[in-house]
């Protein structure tokens, strides 16, 4: 039975379509908090038997609804009694239930919700690990508690309704109903943890600095040729709005946790690339990752946590695992690429809102951060960033964006031996040098280590040229592997060197012209390895697989340099496929060729939403329009795909307040 989530920020629910949450070892069906599921079943039951749903599906991001009947188990009689379950979640879970007798007759009903709560954190629900502490309930008079601790460790699920009878596993309503009548009443499921015990809201109030509806306003307007295109828009916005939480560092502001169900919390890389995508139409997001990640920058070496001075974090989980050290995410800092992304995303911050005292209220970060990079990030002293995780019992093995075990491989599928060096970490490094060099000269009065990060930053382009161009081949190699070597394969990451600028002028076309070939190019987006290699496989998580984040930064480096064509092609072929998973990209999509297909089709377990892929279309729309912060006001250079007709942004806001863009179409794409 297909699956209805809502969510608001870290706190979520999985059910099926009639509403109810039962126990699947292979579901993360739930209602979760903080890392832990508080409900593990939540089932309705009318005079002991399981409804027929004859709808269910989420109405809003927080909100869901369902219409269920009694079963007749017949075709040839029709139900006399409904029931309308209306769900919204935030901080906890309310349900209001609406029973109604569609016959002549009173009848006498017994409605009664089942439950459980396992507390399963969501690497034991992911890994299907045992609970090691004790599980209590308690029944009162209007509430009946379910908990769980060890140790200090604390959670409880606190169940209450009016009218009710309570057991410790179920809520019953004894009803007469009249004939026509109709029965309501609601029930609400709070949570609390040991230190934090927050109260449940009723649908739509925010739990933000302003709501959905104030959330899209404040967002430019789009008017496009394209009606699809202003629906993938619109769902772009209201999904970052229902990622957005408070990190506990910075309680007043919000920031996007990664991706439902796995990914709930804040992660560096994530986080950073989504208010980088997000920055022209929604710029708040991106100053309180930007704090909320210095809040929590590594200090001290921590090897359990891959934790050195200056590193930004990778993940931060706030379940039982992770609060015992069973696992690293208190925070977890396995990542080579957050801590350059930081400098890169601060230094666009700036750009795009002249928000100089941010910038200079994290100045410490920030040159924290480039000592990382030069001391610790260079674990080989070649100059060039690598990984090896300091914890090979539950560190991450990889350590870049596509962070699988089998990632960064040859071409045949051997995985290539550690530390790696892969490359477009080394043009986040030459990039984020340049940027923090701009930052040092124009907003800390730092004249020398301006030029110093300047030269740098130009000895990085000229090695990594040396040592990563494979001329037989005409691109970059993936990584450099543990023993020095080349690693050979053709993969999507050399896209990301268009972005960063590593990229000298004559290596442009044979970099496009791989990307945009065949092999890489499925007609949806660019896949994570190339076809025509052993290690392709279009189902594999990074190794042939399409991301559409990946393919957005791709478009964006095709832009800067002048490749508007193909970043309109790219553009074009992503947001077509959006139109196909009802106006929201997923965050992958299999690798298979679109000749083949003739549609898009979905990564078997990804995440929806997630927060890059969200933030995906947004970004393609900065491509397309050109949009670039200058000195003079915002910089517009149009290049549209015909099928768009026009493309209008107004009210995009920067350092000049606001500012319209408009363009008519004028990109052959095919």
């Amino acid at each position: 039975m297909p699956q209805v989530n809502i969510l608001e920020g870290i706190t979520f629910v999985v059910s099926d379509m009639r509403g109810d949450i039962t126990p699947d070892p292979d579901e993360p069906a739930g209602l979760f908090y903080r890392d832990m599921r508080h409900l593990s079943r939540w089932q309705v039951r009318l005079n002991g038997n399981q409804l027929d749903a004859l709808s269910g599906e989420a109405v809003e991001y927080d909100e869901a609804v369902f219409f269920l009947v009694e079963p007749t188990g017949t075709i040839y009689r029709n139900p006399t009694v409904s029931l309308l379950r209306r769900r919204n979640v935030g901080d906890g879970m309310r349900e209001s239930l609406e029973l109604t007798n569609h016959s002549v007759e009173p009848l006498p009903l017994e409605l009664s919700i089942l439950f459980g709560a396992d507390f399963a954190d969501i690497f034991e629900v992911k890994d299907r690990l045992q609970k090691t502490g004790r599980s209590y309930r308690r029944v009162g008079p209007d509430q009946v508690t379910l908990g769980y601790e060890r140790g200090d460790f604390r959670r409880e699920t606190m169940i209450r309704a009016t009218d009710a009878f309570y057991t410790d596993e179920s809520v019953t309503f004894r009803i007469m109903l009249q004939p026509r009548e109709t029965w309501r009443t609601e029930v609400e499921v709070a949570v609390a943890t040991a230190n934090l015990r927050p109260t449940v809201r009723r649908a739509h109030e925010p739990n933000m600095p302003y709501g959905l509806q104030e959330w899209l306003d404040a967002a430019p307007r789009l008017e496009s040729g394209w009606d699809d295109l202003r629906r993938i828009y619109h769902g772009s916005l209201v999904d970052l709005a229902a990622l957005r939480f408070y990190p506990d560092t910075i309680p007043e502001s919000s920031l996007p946790a990664a991706g439902l169900p796995w990914f709930m919390a804040l992660f560096g890389r994530d986080s950073l690339i989504t208010s980088y995508q997000a920055l022209p139409f929604v710029p708040e997001m991106c100053r309180t990752t930007l704090r909320a990640l210095a809040a929590q920058q590594a200090t001290e070496i921590d090897d359990f946590r891959d934790a050195e001075p200056g590193k930004i974090l990778h993940e931060l989980r706030h379940g039982e695992r992770a609060y015992f050290r069973e696992a690293p995410q208190s925070p977890y800092y396995g990542a080579a690429d957050t801590t350059p992304l930081f400098l890169i995303v601060l230094d666009e911050y700036e750009r795009w809102t002249g928000d100089r005292e941010t910038v200079q209220a994290l100045e410490g970060p920030a040159r924290a951060a480039v000592t990382w990079m030069e001391k610790y990030g260079d674990l080989t002293g070649d100059g060039f960033i690598s990984y090896l995780s300091r914890n090979p019992e539950s560190g991450l093995r990889v350590q870049c964006w596509k962070d699988s075990q089998n990632s960064i491989v040859y071409p045949d599928g051997t995985p290539a031996p550690l530390p790696q060096a892969t490359c477009e970490i080394q043009g986040y490094a030459y990039d984020a040098r340049r940027r923090t060099a701009r930052l040092a000269r124009e907003c800390w009065g730092d004249l020398g280590l301006a030029d110093r990060l300047e030269r740098d930053a130009d000895a990085l382009r000229k090695r990594f040229h040396e040592i990563f161009w494979l001329p037989d081949e005409g691109f970059y190699a993936l990584a450099r592997d543990g023993e020095g070597r080349p690693v050979p394969t053709l993969a999507s990451n050399i896209g990301h060197l268009l972005w960063s600028g590593i990229v000298p002028d004559e290596n442009v076309d044979a970099v496009v012209g791989h990307l945009m070939g065949e092999n890489l190019f499925s007609g949806w987006g660019v896949r994570t390895v190339a076809d025509g290699q052993p290690a392709y496989n279009p189902m594999e998580y990074h190794n042939g697989t399409v991301w559409p984040h990946d393919s957005a930064l791709i478009a964006m480096g095709l832009t800067r340099y002048g490749r508007h064509t193909e970043a309109a092609r790219l553009a074009e072929a992503m947001l077509e496929a959006a139109a196909y998973f009802q106006y929201r990209l997923p965050e992958a999509l299999v690798g298979f060729d679109r000749k083949a297909t003739g549609v898009p089709i979905g990564y078997a377990s990804a995440c929806s939403p997630q927060a890059w892929a969200s933030g995906t279309p947004l970004l393609l729309l900065r491509s397309m329009m050109g949009l670039e912060p200058r000195r003079d006001g915002l910089g517009v250079d149009a290049h549209v795909p015909l099928r768009f007709g026009h493309l209008a942004l107004s009210g995009i806001p920067g350092w000049w307040g606001r500012a319209d863009a408009f363009s008519l179409a004028t990109v052959a794409t095919s």
